[in-house]
């Protein structure tokens, strides 16, 4: 029997609402969502916001850099309106502010896009925000800062996150994924859906106890190959949509 995985709406609702804001990610838990995927930087005094990109132009037309700005300054811009008037004045969220609105019983996937300078104020906000550790997963495409995270926060769970490039085979290939994952104490893999990604492969991952979480996936069929491979998570752009194509409940524990 095909597994039945956490549906994850990547950025929130992205497909509908402008991503990483609030309002995305409120959208995405009305759509059914299980959980959320954010992205997170740290600002130039020490605050950590949900952007994915290192500047604010392509989602809030201002050529400020996170690194370079201070929180004032980001949450002064309009996140929304390039998805739509409807969301003018949509902010930059804080991660503090992304963990009070959480849910009861959702997930947050927690990207990181920055290095292990963020692991200090990261501590203090899930300290302050008391959110259980099992409703919270890093992730990270730096192998160096989940091996870091495990040991800042070894209560959490933490996942590198994987792409692959076809160059006459794959790369990495699945034995350096596997060795990757068990060089750096991951908890799990968060791979993007490629071809690599097989029975074989997630085999490996579950041999060693560890998660799977598959990004993004927005199309019904390929969501039900990975059901049938049995990962633990999809993310998706259209949470909403994908749950009924899918045919799941609306309401999981």
């Amino acid at each position: 029997m095909p597994s039945i995985p956490l549906i994850i709406g990547h950025r929130g609702a992205s497909r509908d609402a402008p991503e990483n804001t609030l309002a995305s990610f409120r959208l995405a838990f009305a759509q059914g969502a299980d959980g959320i995927e954010a992205d997170f930087r740290l600002t130039r005094d020490g605050r950590i916001v949900c952007l994915h990109d290192a500047g604010a132009s392509r989602t809030a037309g201002s050529d400020l850099e996170v690194a370079e700005a201070t929180l004032a300054d980001l949450q002064r811009l309009d996140a929304g309106s390039w998805k739509g008037g409807e969301w003018r004045d949509e902010r930059i969220p804080t991660l503090a502010q992304v963990l009070e609105t959480l849910p009861a019983g959702k997930r947050l996937f927690i990207e990181l896009k920055c290095g292990t300078e963020i692991l200090p104020p990261l501590a203090a906000d899930l300290a302050r925000a008391g959110v259980p550790a099992e409703r919270i997963r890093f992730l990270a495409f730096d192998h160096l800062l989940v091996a870091a995270l495990k040991k800042r926060l070894p209560d959490h769970r933490a996942c590198w996150l994987c792409d692959y490039r076809w160059r006459g085979g794959w790369h990495p290939s699945a034995g350096e994924v596997l060795s990757r994952l068990d060089e750096i104490g991951a908890d799990g893999l968060a791979s993007r859906d490629r071809a690599i990604l097989d029975a074989s492969l997630v085999g490996g991952v579950r041999e060693r106890g560890l998660e799977i979480h598959v990004w993004t996936v927005d199309s019904a069929r390929d969501a039900k190959r990975l059901c049938d491979l049995g990962v633990d998570s999809i993310m998706t752009n259209r949470p909403g949509w994908l749950r009924r194509a899918l045919e799941l409940p609306q309401e999981r524990a």
